[in-house]
């Protein structure tokens, strides 16, 4: 198997049809999706299906208890966490191959303990003040799409 172009880290996601979109975006380029538990929706078969998730069987993906253990599995990365309260617009950042985009659940977003860890790696991007947060799978399409642009594009992309 080759190394994922990203990692997409969804700390409890709440909503299984921003998954099922996220999952196609992560196929789409070749990232991995990693949950992080609790999730607000179950993972077997019929509810997969419900949710959209119709290509869950090209994902790379995995499903873990706690973010200790993606931290664990991908020593040395750059983690950047996606939250509202980041200084840097996305397109600040520099993405490299490999890179960690972390995003919180849609109700709560990511904690302030994990925010506060390296908070020159919190990115956000730029709403206006009547809005109180952006769509997750709206979101992690927006940085994904960006993080690709920055590479170039895709391996043996196609059109």
């Amino acid at each position: 198997m080759t190394e994922p172009l990203l990692h997409i880290v969804l700390y409890h996601p709440d909503i299984p049809q921003n998954t099922g979109n996220i999952g196609r975006t992560c196929v789409a380029v070749g990232a991995k999706l990693w949950l992080v538990r609790p999730l607000g929706f179950r993972l077997d078969e019929k509810h997969l299906r419900r949710a959209g998730m119709d290509y869950w069987q090209h994902l790379d993906w995995e499903a873990v208890d706690d973010l200790i253990a993606v931290e664990k599995r991908l020593p040395d990365r750059t983690w950047w966490c996606l939250t509202k309260f980041g200084e840097r617009m996305v397109w600040n950042a520099t993405f490299s191959r490999g890179d960690v985009l972390l995003f919180g659940s849609e109700t709560t977003g990511l904690p302030e303990s994990v925010r506060n860890r390296n908070p020159s790696q919190n990115l956000k991007l730029p709403m206006r003040e009547t809005v109180r947060s952006l769509n997750l799978a709206s979101t992690v399409n927006t940085v994904v799409y960006e993080a690709v642009r920055q590479f170039g594009g895709l391996p043996n992309e196609i059109g």
